[in-house]
């Protein structure tokens, strides 16, 4: 079973999505939109004071197709 996501700031997960060649296409407002080469879809992140949810940053991981433990890994 993957370990439990630990609560992570803003920058950390767009630190993550840029190592894996994400990268913003515009903002509007506090929220950043990342594009791939590899891939039609769109990931959004709110870039907010304090910690992301969980949930939220679960679904982020799946849109961009990262797992739990390589998102672990290059945090």
């Amino acid at each position: 079973m993957s370990p439990r996501l630990p609560a992570v700031r803003p920058r950390q997960l767009i630190r993550v999505l840029e190592r894996k060649g994400w990268t913003i296409v515009r903002t509007r407002g506090s929220h950043l939109v990342f594009t791939h080469p590899d891939s039609a879809r769109l990931i959004t992140v709110p870039n907010h004071p304090g910690d992301l949810k969980r949930p939220l940053v679960a679904g982020i991981l799946k849109d961009a197709g990262i797992s739990r433990d390589e998102f672990l890994r290059l945090l």
